[in-house]
């Protein structure tokens, strides 16, 4: 089994900053890839951030900028740093994880997701 576990959701201003960590535990032989994804009321999920083994971030255009993916491997963990933040950016964040299990099968894993809430 594997889990991914955020944290760090809450209540910002706009243009205030949070940060999101999310860590993976369980029957790991490697990551190949650890992202977040957002999904706001009423639409689609879409790519917020990705970022390799090799630590090669890949952005949405809508945070390019703003926001900063990284990762440290050695404690399977990804964090997504948020500045600047928008209305827009107001959603429930999702870490991602493709993972290469102890069984050798190659599977996508989500965590539970993060409240991501911009007000003022």
């Amino acid at each position: 089994q594997v889990q991914l576990v955020e944290s760090g959701g809450g209540l910002v201003q706009p243009g205030g900053s949070l940060r999101l960590s999310c860590a993976a535990s369980g029957s790991i032989r490697s990551i190949i890839a650890m992202g977040w994804y957002r999904q706001a009321p009423g639409k689609q999920r879409e790519l917020v951030a990705t970022i390799t083994s090799g630590g090669r971030p890949n952005y949405a255009d809508s945070v390019k900028g703003r926001f900063t993916i990284s990762r440290d491997n050695a404690r399977n963990t990804v964090d997504l740093q948020m500045n600047s933040l928008k209305s827009e950016d107001m959603a429930v964040y999702y870490c991602n994880a493709a993972i290469v299990t102890e069984l050798g099968y190659s599977l996508q894993y989500w965590g539970q997701g993060t409240q991501v809430t911009v007000s003022s």
